[in-house]
């Protein structure tokens, strides 16, 4: 029993324990005053007033102590339910055995939850990692096959567009593969992230390299604006990962010739990264559904993509004790923010 409770009974005990007393010894004092202390019936109105006083005592000292043990009943089957121990009421047809065969059912039913969702991660888990490994040989063979055709001269240019077909489609295939790999490992915890206090423009720096030659491409001018001092609690390399399918997504649904801008502002307890563009835009209704595995855009389907990236990002963040937010407005472009805690 908590500190609160405690001191709630006490209260009421002393509450109804002086009503009694009051009530007793008004009820002593008006017999007296009523028959001025004679003889035998004084003596007796003194006596009944004593003994209600010593009973009214007795109660509240009994129905305390009942109170306690059964709280210390309670207490030691919710020990003995959570660590397996035998059962301390038995099987007797009472309240408290009926509590404790219930809350015993309920924590062994909890477990077996437990173990049947920890069993089935670990099967997807396996099962990925089974595909991983059958599907890289294949992958890479692909690879191998596609660059020797693109070094043998072709006879024309459907024939090279084809070649140059299966080598995209061939990267895609790779990259979702591997982004599955990532979703199942952060989703059962084979991943560590290990976040810790360190400048964050390094780790802007970091993700704008990996998307700076398809932006480059595409005439896309990236601007970032970053105190070299600014700081939070981060793994930079998992990250610069999230930083990346934001940037990556920035990219692909902006025109060509647009800008993208990331800056990063110091709080007290998130550091933010704002990373903004002009492209297509989301709709509202559609803000909170685009960090969802596998979820596309209803203006997307043109665009290349599954619909991992952002859930990815999502997943590294919250589990580095951020978040990430969305605003945008069809035809105007979008805003992803990150909050990295400072500590």
């Amino acid at each position: 029993m908590n500190h609160y409770r405690e001191l709630k009974f006490k209260r009421i005990y002393i509450f109804f324990l002086s009503s009694f007393l009051i009530l007793t010894i008004g009820y002593s004092l008006g017999m007296l005053y009523m028959t001025e202390f004679e003889g035998m019936t004084g003596w007796l109105t003194i006596g009944f007033g004593a003994a209600l006083l010593l009973m009214a005592g007795a109660l509240v000292w009994v129905l305390r102590s009942q109170v306690k043990a059964v709280i210390r009943t309670v207490d030691d089957i919710v020990d003995g339910a959570i660590s397996g121990r035998r059962r301390i009421t038995g099987y007797a047809e009472t309240n408290l055995s009926s509590l404790e065969n219930k809350l015993t059912r309920y924590i062994d039913m909890s477990r077996a939850h437990e173990q049947n969702k920890e069993a089935e991660k670990n099967k997807i888990q396996g099962l990925i990692s089974d595909i991983s490994h059958q599907t890289k040989t294949p992958l890479s063979n692909i690879h191998l096959y596609t660059q020797l055709l693109e070094e043998q001269p072709l006879p024309d240019d459907s024939s090279r567009y084809l070649v140059a077909q299966i080598k995209t489609q061939s990267e895609k295939l790779n990259w979702l593969i591997q982004s599955l790999i990532k979703m199942s490992r952060l989703e059962t915890g084979v991943i560590a992230i290990r976040a810790g206090a360190h400048p964050v423009l390094p780790t802007v720096m970091a993700a704008v390299s990996q998307i700076y030659a398809e932006a480059e491409a595409r005439k896309i001018r990236i601007g970032v604006s970053c105190e070299p001092t600014t700081a939070a609690s981060h793994d930079p390399k998992w990250t610069g990962e999230a930083l990346f399918n934001i940037l990556d997504n920035a990219v692909k649904y902006s025109n060509n010739g647009e800008q993208i801008l990331i800056s990063v502002k110091a709080g007290e307890m998130f550091t933010r990264i704002d990373i903004a563009d002009h492209g297509i835009g989301i709709a509202e209704s559609e803000l909170n559904l685009v960090f969802q595995r596998f979820y596309r855009c209803a203006k997307t389907p043109v665009n290349e993509g599954v619909g991992i990236g952002l859930y990815l990002a999502r997943e590294i963040v919250t589990s580095q004790g951020g978040y990430i937010k969305a605003s945008s407005k069809p035809g105007e472009g979008s805003v992803f923010s990150v909050f990295l805690p400072v500590n």
